[in-house]
């Protein structure tokens, strides 16, 4: 699927957390996102039931993507977006030849609602605040 696939899809819910996340490769995780992804997984239920669709997004292939989903166990969707188009549409920085990790909270019609981009002091937003976040959308 693509991120144009949700958009506009009201049976999947009235919102969209991407959460750009940092990948290297099938096994090798950024040591600031792979516990942010634990957390994603462990609350999507949690995300669904407030209506809100969680979709993942990763530099990685489709094929290192699939073992990751796998891997993981992930519940969420896991996009792959190995040419980063849709991360530079985001305007997300990279590092260590990877995207920079953000979470952004957009409606049906793709309009953001809340952008936590990365910084040292705070490399993703808490479940905790985009719960919060969900909540507290107009």
């Amino acid at each position: 699927m693509k991120l144009a696939d949700y958009l506009g899809r009201e049976q999947r819910g009235d919102w969209l957390l991407l959460a750009f996340t940092r990948i290297f490769t099938e096994k090798h995780y950024c040591p600031l996102c792979f516990p942010h992804i634990q957390a994603l997984n462990a609350a999507y239920e949690q995300f669904r039931q407030q209506g809100v669709e969680v979709l993942m997004i990763t530099s990685t292939d489709q094929q290192q993507s699939q073992i990751v989903l796998q891997d993981l166990a992930l519940k969420m969707p896991l996009l792959s977006d190995p040419t980063c188009r849709v991360f530079r549409q985001y305007q997300l920085g990279q590092a260590l030849g990877a995207p920079l990790p953000a979470q952004f909270l957009l409606d049906r019609s793709g309009k953001i609602h809340f952008r936590h981009l990365f910084s040292f002091l705070e490399p993703n937003a808490s479940v905790e605040r985009l719960l919060q976040k969900t909540n507290s959308a107009p």
